[in-house]
């Protein structure tokens, strides 16, 4: 028999449990028993929803309160020194460590490789130190046994692990930290095979990267020592061809290996014919990344040849953890019926690895039903006049060079820029949300209800709007935001009024720890009915005199962000989205907006992970973002936002976007983000973010007043803004008032000395080259 495994279940509940029990937890409601009573409901029901799903073996230790890295640091005790003494409990700790102190900022956080969700990020240095520090794992592990549940221990692996952190000391290479770690994996690994467990599944997904030749012969090193001490092990692989690791795979001496055949089926070429008769050969057939049902039919023939080589040392599984798509369709009981029947959620996607399971160890009789059913749902995918528009593809066709470029240089807009916005040195905004309040977020609910009419629900909004414009102007910030008090997410607002997307009621997705994002789901080709922001911007705009920005989800992150249609090129379907921004962008600027924010944060997530597919993505990618921003005239400034991103690889491509100004993430990582920058001239305008808005933590204005002055070392005055690392959706009004009056008094201290006698010498040049002219 083919055996079935998992490689990992969301964490969330059928209900968002854990989100309102982290909530609960953080703000005093319930204690740390209750929390951990919550957590242990969730795991059995996540047990219990894998077997009946026809799973043989089911992970555990892919659990995790708040980031399953994060946990890893625990279990490994790798707690950074300026920890040393925080949290009097593990949990303690260990939300310390993801949202910081009031003495410590949060650990750096940055995006799971290119999915939506988010890690936190180890720090290591020469002094860093392990040790088995943590029995979670462990305790899991005796739980799933009580239950009678026939598990495998998920582990990440020790070289993913190192590699996926960060130095926190110049001269030091954290890979030299393996001959430290090791033997506690060791110790890890042992103890989980005396507790009886049959496998442990040890993820390396950085092998589907571009490694440096060290890290790659590191792993000879580090499954030497660890094989002989271990149960069997199951190296597992995900997001990517490992194909050109092939014949180091194939030797290392681990149980079994796992091939993530979704995202790279042709590397299964490259192990097949020659692989070792002591192996186990998992395969990852369903996709883990996306919500669309399998065509079963299609993955029996890809498997055949497989099964007829390996019998019964073929296992299958999902392509990666399901961690990234929800839970359960039979929960969405508001579907359109037609578009349904196309989908899978991660329950199901289990469902049809049983099936497959079944049909080669059986036979195709035995699953015929399903197979039919399966042959209907493709067929009529593939044949549905919803999935196309002849009008949005002739849009895309007559589609030239001049629609993706801007009239004049930035040097000239820049002129024309400030000519018509008087803006201050060093000008003050904030990234676009505000908090979003129970009584927001009641006032919503109602009116998707029908309990509130139109009216009232737009009078409700305008409240909130005329009281969000009030604070700002009494904080002293220069450009304003309307605070996105109707937008229930930054994706998901502007999917709704898009064409060619469908959603979903509880197709809720983990982003970061309570976080949770509920993405849309692309299925047809996409165009703008009608404007989507301009009346509530241009309301906004109506009680000030202050510059209000337009806000924007740009066309890279609202594909990234979706479930996207695997029937088409994805570069096609982000050219379709930025035609529609592009509409906004323009109805914005017809509106009297001066400012306009297309956001991307999502732009560094799409990379693809090896060299030789970058340039195609790169090139696509700039050219959404140039058709969505390059309507307006020279006297409108675009922005653009990214955060949590590692970029610095890709600072040519981010200058090529030619947006006027970029706001980055930079205060977890204190500025170091901005090293980049320091060798490569970007050319326009820069807003480093100087607090994480991901904490409650309120830094003081001395904290962002340092951070500023580092941002000069590398960013001209005359070029430089000063906001928040990203929006202020989650947090509340009374920190984000505090943080935000620092942050102006910040900006304002270091104004006045850049304006001094000494100063305004170092800004001379820019001043007589009419780059930055004084509006006072």
């Amino acid at each position: 028999m083919v055996t079935t495994h998992n490689l990992g279940f969301p964490r969330i509940g059928r209900g968002r449990e854990l989100k309102r029990a982290l909530e609960a937890f953080w703000a005093g409601k319930i204690d740390e028993p209750a929390l951990r009573e919550a957590a242990l409901r969730l795991r059995a029901g996540r047990r219990q929803q894998q077997r009946q799903a026809g799973i043989d073996l089911v992970p555990v230790g892919d659990f995790a309160l708040y980031d399953h890295v994060l946990a890893t640091t625990l279990l490994v005790g790798a707690v950074p020194p300026r920890f040393a003494g925080i949290g009097g409990s593990e949990i303690e700790l260990e939300f310390a460590l993801a949202r910081g102190t009031g003495e410590q900022p949060a650990m750096e956080m940055t995006k799971w490789f290119d999915t939506n969700y988010h890690y936190i990020v180890p720090e290591f240095s020469a002094a860093t130190e392990f040790r088995v520090a943590s029995t979670r794992l462990f305790d899991e592990i005796d739980e799933a046994r009580a239950c009678g549940t026939r598990s495998k221990a998920v582990l990440p692996g020790p070289l993913s692990y190192l590699y996926l952190g960060k130095e926190t000391a110049p001269g030091f290479d954290r890979l030299d930290l393996l001959p430290q770690l090791l033997p506690v994996y060791r110790e890890i690994v042992a103890r989980i095979g005396a507790m009886g467990v049959e496998w442990i599944q040890i993820d390396e997904p950085i092998l589907a990267l571009d490694l440096p030749p060290r890290w790659t012969g590191a792993f000879a090193t580090a499954y030497n020592e660890l094989a002989p001490h271990a149960p069997p092990l199951l190296l597992t692989t995900y997001f990517g061809a490992v194909d050109k690791q092939a014949v180091l795979l194939k030797e290392l001496p681990v149980a079994g290996l796992h091939l993530d055949l979704v995202r790279a089926p042709q590397q299964l070429d490259a192990f097949l014919p020659d692989y070792p008769d002591d192996k186990v050969l998992s395969l990852g057939v369903v996709d883990g990344r996306n919500v669309w049902r399998s065509d079963l039919r299609r993955t029996l023939a890809q498997l055949r040849p497989a099964y007829e080589r390996l019998g019964e040392r073929l296992w299958l599984a999902p392509g990666c953890s399901l961690l990234h798509v929800p839970i359960d369709l039979a929960l969405e009981t508001e579907l359109d019926p037609e578009l349904k029947q196309w989908l899978a959620f991660a329950v199901q996607k289990l469902e049809e690895i049983d099936v497959l399971r079944r049909g080669l160890s059986e036979g195709e009789l035995v699953i015929r039903s399903e197979l039919a059913a399966s042959d209907r749902a493709v067929e009529a995918r593939h044949t549905s006049s919803r999935t196309h528009d002849e009008a949005v593809r002739r849009r895309l066709a007559r589609l030239n060079a001049a629609d993706e470029r801007r009239a004049s240089p930035f040097i000239d807009r820049k002129k024309r820029q400030q000519e018509r916005l008087r803006l201050p040195l060093l000008p003050t905004t904030t990234i676009g949300s505000f908090p979003q309040t129970p009584e927001i977020r009641a006032a919503r609910a109602r009116f998707r209800a029908g309990a509130l009419s139109a009216e009232d629900y737009r009078t409700s909004m305008h409240d909130e709007i005329r009281a969000v414009v009030e604070r700002q102007e009494a904080i002293g910030l220069d450009v304003l935001v309307h605070g996105e008090a109707e937008r229930n997410d930054m994706v998901e607002y502007f999917g709704e009024q898009l064409a060619g997307f469908m959603f979903t009621r509880d197709g809720w997705v983990q982003s970061y720890g309570s976080r949770c994002v509920k993405p849309p789901i692309i299925f047809g080709d996409v165009s703008r009915p009608a404007p989507m922001t301009v009346a509530w911007t241009s309301y906004a705009q109506s009680l000030t005199e202050r510059p209000m920005k337009g806000m924007l989800t740009g066309p890279v992150t609202i594909l990234q962000w979706s479930f996207v249609r695997d029937d088409q090129p994805r570069a096609e379907t982000a050219l379709q989205i930025a035609l529609a921004i592009r509409d906004e962008v323009c109805d914005l600027e017809r509106a009297g907006i001066g400012i306009i924010q297309i956001d991307e944060p999502a732009f560094r997530e799409g990379l693809p992970f090896t060299s030789d597919q970058r340039h195609d993505y790169l090139e696509w990618a700039i050219r959404a973002f140039r058709v969505a921003s390059s309507g307006v005239g020279d006297a409108t400034q675009i922005h653009t936002h990214m955060c949590y991103s590692e970029f610095n690889d890709i600072l040519r491509a981010i200058a090529q976007l030619d947006a006027d100004v970029i706001t980055i993430e930079t205060s977890r990582s204190r500025m170091e983000l901005l090293k980049g920058f320091a060798g490569f001239d970007y050319p326009n305008d820069i807003g480093p973010g100087v607090y994480d808005i991901h904490s409650p933590r309120v830094p003081d204005e001395a904290e962002m007043l340092r951070l500023l002055e580092t941002a000069l070392r590398v960013i001209p005055a005359q070029r430089l803004w000063v906001n928040p690392d990203c929006g202020l959706k989650t947090r509340g009004w009374p920190e984000t008032q505090a943080a935000l009056r620092h942050m102006v008094d910040a900006a304002r201290v270091l104004r006045e000395r850049l304006q001094s006698p000494a100063g305004a010498e170092r800004l001379s040049c820019a001043v007589e080259s009419g780059e930055y002219t004084d509006p006072v």
